[in-house]
């Protein structure tokens, strides 16, 4: 891929706004110089980084095949799952429908569910709610028979998220068998966002911390007006202010972590992810930029050709 050199003009110098989370120009700076390839290079060989062309359907099959895992062997899953996904789902479902794969092993976590401004969490029906989606377009899509019991699905209720991350390190015997997630425009994983209710001196601090009701940061909350399920138009007052989330220690307690950056807007090259990418994956690890934690961690992450490609100063083009 070809490279974009872009020099940052130096007649405007000017400090970030108080609301962005990381503002160490400079580094940014270099760090958007990276592109392609490039991408994948990184000192932690445990933290693994592939740049491919379309990576979804990497989720979909190793959601598949831990599944049928689960099956074949008799041995219970526990997965970490984010939501809303049913571009993910749907095909799984219809995998183990098809290949007639019996789910009966498998429990699942919702990361994270959409609290109001009082801290209440929402409820299934809430038709953009996190938990609504993967019951509609997950769970219930499973064939009765094949489907797992409905006390093997997880979400966080206001009745259980003081309690959450404990409930998913003893269903899973110390942590989950899987995490799968993909960074938000903060940079956060779930709902960790880089907010006074997660932020913390030092790192090992950091992980440690368990699931929680947050106060989402405003660049969440306007990346989440442009989701389909608020219409896409940036009606920012239709998106909750608040969420529930797993914590940074759920995240480190996985066996297993999967990391899809791929994120464009409506199917154009235009991205928030496309700069958070470079800050997840190359930037210091910091509670800045929550996702960083994976630095630390074994994890592999799929980077889309259209997220790790070049990006500069394009005067002749708008929105």
């Amino acid at each position: 891929m070809a490279q974009l050199i872009y020099d940052p003009p130096t007649d405007f110098p000017f400090k970030p706004g108080d609301y962005v989370p990381f503002k160490d120009r400079e580094l940014c700076e270099r760090l958007r110089q990276i592109s392609g390839k490039d991408l994948e290079k990184h000192p932690n060989p445990d933290f693994k980084i592939k740049v491919m062309m379309n990576p979804h359907p990497v989720l979909i099959g190793t959601l598949f095949t831990r599944i049928k895992e689960s099956d074949e062997q008799d041995k219970k899953l526990t997965l970490i799952l984010g939501n809303p996904e049913p571009e993910t789902y749907l095909p799984v479902s219809q995998l183990i429908n098809y290949h007639q794969i019996n789910c009966r092993n498998v429990h699942i976590f919702a990361m994270d569910e959409w609290a109001d401004d009082q801290g209440h969490i929402a409820p299934e029906t809430y038709k953009a709610g996190f938990a609504h989606s993967m019951l509609k377009y997950f769970i219930f899509q499973i064939e009765e028979k094949l489907r797992m019991p409905l006390e093997n699905v997880h979400y966080p209720t206001d009745r259980n998220i003081g309690s959450y991350s404990k409930m998913i390190a003893e269903c899973g015997d110390g942590g989950a068998d899987l995490c799968s997630s993909s960074p938000g425009w903060t940079g956060h994983m779930a709902f960790i966002d880089p907010v006074a209710d997660f932020i913390t001196d030092s790192m090992e601090e950091y992980l440690r911390q368990e699931a929680r009701i947050v106060t989402l940061h405003p660049l969440t909350v306007a990346q989440n007006s442009l989701h389909g399920v608020f219409g896409q138009s940036g009606y920012i007052a239709d998106v909750p202010p608040k969420a529930a989330t797993i914590g940074p220690v759920d995240v480190l307690r996985s066996r297993e972590r999967i990391e899809v950056h791929s994120l464009l807007t409506n199917n154009t090259f235009s991205s928030w992810q496309r700069m958070t990418s470079r800050l997840v994956l190359h930037g210091p690890v910091t509670p800045l930029v929550p996702s960083s934690m994976l630095q630390l961690m074994k994890t592999q992450v799929y980077v889309s050709e259209e997220i790790a490609a070049p990006f500069a100063c394009w005067e002749t083009v708008s929105y």
